[in-house]
């Protein structure tokens, strides 16, 4: 108001302030400042009847929803696995038959036909002969398929893979069969016999012992199917690094086809050459039946 005070000019008066010893004799200080013996604990107080102790870990609801959405995804994910494993035993065997349906397609040179396109050479020189000529084959397999993944959008890798697989076992099927007419052990029978011992010799990377015909004079059972699976499985798995980018896919692939295909052909040379037959002693054998509708040799994979 006019003629009052200003705030700023305002004194405590002296006759108003407590005249007393600052360590609080008088007892009032030190009842308001609490005991300077204990001070208070910041811990919470579990013994407490006005303060009960707060309950630890999630509400009941909480705990409800966790289960509820662990249960959801527990499920969510074994039913995605079990799609999953239903698609990929599918899709091997597809692929197995795929391989049983091109065997007997694949077109053989008889050892009449090889001697002449050959000439002066003896067994084991036309046989490295076959040999080389193969591992060409697959490494070219190898490397085109690789080259698929270094495009920006690789189309459709698996289909791609699935057809490495297949030009790789046409090529190696053809030389296994070309490596018995070279040692003399040619399977006897027609041409779907002679091509499920092909098949068997390719699954289990043996030479086809002609003294036990029971060994592929039979069909296409479950057990030479678990082979050829098995077989593939292992081709994929190690035909995985051929689908890398930036042309890496490509090299890789080559080389490993090139040195699979040569294993391939020394584990089959082993085995024949314990019951080769020289070339002097042969019988005259007939020309091979060729199949119908032989595959294109040249044009793998395109004609797969």
């Amino acid at each position: 108001m006019t003629g009052s005070t200003p705030p700023r000019k305002r004194r405590l008066s002296l006759r108003k302030a407590d005249q007393g010893p600052l360590d609080g004799s008088f007892g009032a200080r030190d009842d308001e400042r609490g005991s300077p013996d204990a001070g208070a604990s910041l811990e919470p107080t579990a013994d407490r009847a006005d303060h009960p102790a707060p309950e630890q870990g999630p509400a009941p609801v909480a705990r409800r929803r966790v289960r509820v959405i662990s249960g959801k995804a527990r499920v969510i994910a074994r039913e995605g696995a079990r799609r999953s494993g239903s698609r990929a035993r599918a899709g091997l065997a597809h692929l197995v038959d795929r391989v049983i349906d091109i065997a007997p397609r694949v077109p053989v040179r008889d050892l009449a036909t090889l001697r002449r396109q050959f000439p002066g050479l003896g067994p084991e020189e036309l046989a490295d002969k076959l040999v080389a000529g193969a591992a060409a084959g697959t490494s070219t397999i190898g490397a085109g398929i690789g080259a698929m993944a270094m495009l920006p959008v690789p189309p459709a890798l698996p289909t791609e893979l699935a057809t490495e697989i297949t030009g790789v076992a046409a090529v190696e099927l053809k030389l296994i069969a070309e490596l018995h007419e070279v040692y003399g052990v040619r399977p006897p029978g027609g041409l779907r016999t002679r091509s499920t011992a092909y098949l068997s010799s390719w699954s289990s990377e043996r030479g086809v012992d002609v003294t036990k015909p029971s060994t592929y004079d039979a069909a296409l059972g479950g057990r030479m199917k678990r082979e050829l699976r098995q077989q593939i499985m292992k081709r994929m798995v190690r035909d995985m690094p051929t689908l890398m980018p930036f042309m890496v896919g490509a090299a890789v692939g080559a080389v490993l086809n090139r040195r699979d295909t040569r294993r391939l052909a020394a584990r089959i040379r082993a085995d024949l050459r314990k019951n080769q037959v020289p070339w002097e002693e042969l019988e005259q054998q007939p020309p091979l039946d060729q199949p119908a509708e032989p595959l294109k040799m040249r044009d793998l994979p395109g004609e797969l």
